[in-house]
């Protein structure tokens, strides 16, 4: 399958309005049975447009070596970048979409550079005080949701690679925490985690 090359459409209208300061905000980490869920907003530098910016593809369309190699592009260049991440436990607490929403207004709070537009992966975020358009598919077709997809991505997984070392026998360096038959059968034969999410089936099931 031929992947979808993000466009600058959405930036492009909202420059015309006369928006400069224009964030893409997207997470990673709603389905995996452990571990935090990761949000990432990114200003790109749209007057510049480096050439490794047509790289820029949704995070789920590129290889881990591709990924780290744009994450890296991004943190050279002169934009500013937020990330958020939001804990098990508060995911277990709250439910995934609240917990979602925390991690991306956290990323949007740690922006060095207050935006004035966001444009959001399919949600909108109520209470945030700054213009915002919820994009259907917006890592597939907006260049800079597809950037935040690709820090959230970068950041989640060596979050998770990290975690293998503390909790060794799961897998969590491969598969990052999400249900592939290597994890179910570890968590059959190991149980539970700390960093699982136990509002989650089936770890929900192995704590009965």
């Amino acid at each position: 399958m031929v992947s979808q090359v993000p466009t600058f459409a959405e930036e492009e209208r909202l420059i015309a309005q006369g928006y400069r300061l224009i964030a893409g905000v997207d997470e990673v980490g709603r389905g995996p049975l452990a571990g935090p869920v990761v949000a990432a907003a990114v200003i790109l530098p749209l007057e510049e447009r480096p050439s490794w910016l047509s790289l820029v593809r949704d995070s789920k369309q590129l290889t881990p070596s591709q990924r780290e190699s744009i994450f890296d592009q991004i943190m050279e260049s002169e934009i500013a970048f937020g990330v958020g991440q939001v804990s098990h436990e508060v995911i277990d607490e709250r439910g995934i979409a609240p917990a979602t929403r925390l991690a991306m207004r956290h990323a949007i709070e740690h922006l060095s550079t207050r935006p004035d537009y966001l444009l959001i992966d399919y949600l909108r975020l109520p209470g945030i005080r700054i213009p915002q358009k919820g994009v259907v598919d917006g890592d597939s077709i907006c260049v800079s949701i597809a950037a935040a997809s690709i820090v959230a991505k970068v950041t989640r997984d060596r979050h998770m690679v990290e975690m293998d070392s503390q909790f060794p026998g799961y897998g969590l360096a491969q598969h990052k925490g999400y249900g592939t038959p290597e994890h179910l059968e570890a968590l059959q034969r190991l149980g539970p985690c700390p960093i699982h999410r136990k509002t989650f089936e089936p770890v929900r099931g192995r704590l009965l």
